[in-house]
């Protein structure tokens, strides 16, 4: 947290990490939190997340006792007076790369998403049931002809850096382990998830808007399917039947542009455009798109994406906000996904989440906001 002073933030994204996921929150360990970030003269601005079972996603087993836990983690929150509460819905594997340090020209390191590894993964060392049919005849013979080429240790670790867990996801996982959560979702399709989800709104949302809290769905990542699974938060007509399908304002989202940005059907100006008053937290990062469905996290400021044209929406959003009176005129930000540059590189840091890269990107959308503040002072109003 000293290092999070440093940058200049004032706020801190959080979550508890160390409770098993589907667990509820006790009260006394969210203020235990609340008190640690307070001691160092910041503010728990927004919880991210409180992970949804996949019990819940499917509907089965004991998903009304997690839905309960799940509950009682937003009342903590809510009594903690933590406003904001990011969380997803993918189900299985949450926020997904073939590799965690894929060497930059600049000589720093990135995450990056290979559509030919994955698919590498998924047909030739997971062996999913017919899960050649699902890519195209030259993915398959590219996928074939580099994992011929692939020796064991890239193999095992390619498998290490797509299911064995990652900052977020619901749980570590075993090749069998995998082949069995992917087979509870047989047959199950993207309006089954959307259905899912929308039930578990309906129950949860109340409880936010009777508090003043925000809920903001994370999109999927990539917006994809991944293994053959449903996902419903990938484009902007999901985010659209989702937010009309519990219309209200507690109900809104987490506008990440690397996510949504890694498709290129995705117009993110225009999302902005329609969902902006429900838009309740941002990711402002950055990936660069490849032609075979491939990415990986760049500049904050270079990329596939408009990140400038972005961070002006949202200072238009939050404009409009103050005017109207709005107690949440201030849209949180954070600078997800930073590069690992220099002394980090050399230091065991949570993949994505090292400090300088972070800390430059930071800077130059501070900066970037100055700008178009100085440019245009009505958004500074």
């Amino acid at each position: 947290m000293a290092q999070v002073k440093q940058t200049g933030a004032t706020g801190i994204v959080s979550a508890l990490h160390h409770i098993y996921p589907g667990e509820a929150w006790p009260l006394g360990e969210v203020l235990k939190r609340k008190a640690e970030i307070e001691a160092a003269g910041l503010l728990w601005s927004v919880v991210e997340s409180i992970p949804v079972h996949n019990s819940i996603k499917l509907r089965s087993g004991k998903f009304r006792e997690f839905i309960a836990a799940w509950k009682e983690s937003l009342a903590a929150v809510t009594q903690a007076g933590v406003k904001v509460v990011c969380y997803n819905f993918m189900p299985v594997v949450d926020w997904t790369r073939t590799d965690l340090k894929w060497r930059l020209p600049s000589t720093g390191y990135a995450l990056r998403f290979d559509a030919v590894d994955f698919a590498v993964y998924d047909v030739f060392i997971l062996q999913r049931k017919n899960a050649e049919v699902e890519y195209h005849p030259n993915q398959i013979a590219a996928a074939r002809a580099r994992f011929d080429a692939l020796p064991e240790s890239r193999r095992i670790d390619l498998e290490q850096t797509i299911i064995a867990g990652l900052p977020g996801a619901e749980a570590s996982y075993d090749r069998e382990a995998v082949r069995r959560q992917l087979s509870e979702y047989q047959g199950v399709t993207p309006a089954d998830l959307r259905a899912n989800l929308l039930a578990f709104l309906c129950e949860v949302v109340p409880i936010a808007e009777e508090s003043g809290v925000r809920l903001g769905i994370h999109p999927d990542d990539p917006p994809w399917s991944l293994f053959g699974l449903p996902r419903v938060v990938s484009t902007q007509e999901d985010v659209r039947q989702i937010l009309n399908g519990v219309d209200t304002p507690a109900n809104g989202l987490t506008f990440c542009v690397g996510s949504f940005g890694a498709r290129a059907d995705n117009d993110l100006l225009a999302m902005i455009g329609e969902f902006a008053p429900r838009i309740h937290f941002a990711h402002l990062r950055q990936v660069q798109r490849e032609a075979d469905g491939s990415f990986y996290e760049a500049e904050h400021l270079n990329g596939s994406s408009d990140m400038i044209g972005v961070v002006r929406a949202l200072l238009e959003e939050e404009t409009r906000r103050r005017h109207a009176g709005r107690a949440d005129r201030e849209i949180p930000m954070r600078p997800d996904h930073g590069h690992l540059l220099g002394d980090d590189i050399d230091k065991k840091v949570n993949p994505g989440y090292s400090l300088v890269g972070r800390l430059k990107g930071l800077a130059e959308l501070r900066g970037v906001v100055q700008g178009l503040k100085y440019a245009a002072p009505a958004l500074a109003d």
